[in-house]
């Protein structure tokens, strides 16, 4: 029997066009100073769950995922600063922190239950750079410490993006659309024009 090519399966929310623009253009600030990074031209995303399975799984994972987001309502997101993480003393990660983490918190927890894996702790952020050598943080972070980034965009599903373990680039298999959209506190409108930006 051959063995099951395995996935990459990656559960993210993605922010509003306006928001994913400013992280792109700090990005680029990044890059003018330490030069091209790993994660440079990646899309801006709150990375919610990742895991590694053969995707005969998907579609029982995807009907499970479906029924969580219908039981679920819209929130708003609220970003406020830009801070990092270190990783030991040879890489630290520069993200935008999210000042009301505890609708992302509660949606984490949800979908670890659902898996039935054990709740860890959870950080939400979207990431600027992620795992840059130390020398290279020291070069850029003076220029984003204490750095405001307040933004704030409406969250009204999360996305399942695949690719193979081998690499390659991510792709969109689901958008899960949380189904109690009445007790939502922004704009509903968003997710026509964002299913086109993806596409692009």
């Amino acid at each position: 029997m051959k063995e099951e090519a395995l996935y990459d399966y990656l559960l993210v929310i993605n922010p509003d066009a306006q928001t994913a623009g400013d992280v792109s253009r700090f990005k680029g600030l990044i890059a003018n100073e330490i030069g091209s990074y790993t994660g440079l031209h990646s899309k801006a995303h709150i990375s919610l769950f990742r895991s590694e399975f053969p995707d005969r799984y998907e579609d029982t994972f995807t009907t499970l995922l479906e029924r969580l987001a219908n039981e679920l309502s819209g929130f708003t997101i609220y970003t406020s600063r830009i801070d990092y993480f270190k990783h030991g003393e040879q890489k630290r990660t520069i993200y935008v922190n999210v000042a009301n983490p505890k609708p992302l918190e509660e949606l984490h927890r949800r979908i670890l239950q659902l898996f039935e894996l054990k709740v860890n702790s959870f950080k939400p952020h979207i990431t600027l750079a992620r795992a840059i050598p130390t020398a290279s943080f020291n070069q850029v972070y003076p220029h984003f410490e204490n750095k405001l980034f307040v933004r704030s965009f409406h969250c009204q599903s999360f996305i399942l993006l695949k690719r193979p373990v081998t690499g390659g680039v991510y792709e969109i298999a689901h958008e899960f659309v949380f189904g109690n959209q009445e007790a939502a506190d922004g704009p509903l409108f968003h997710r026509s024009d964002s299913q086109h930006e993806h596409a692009a």
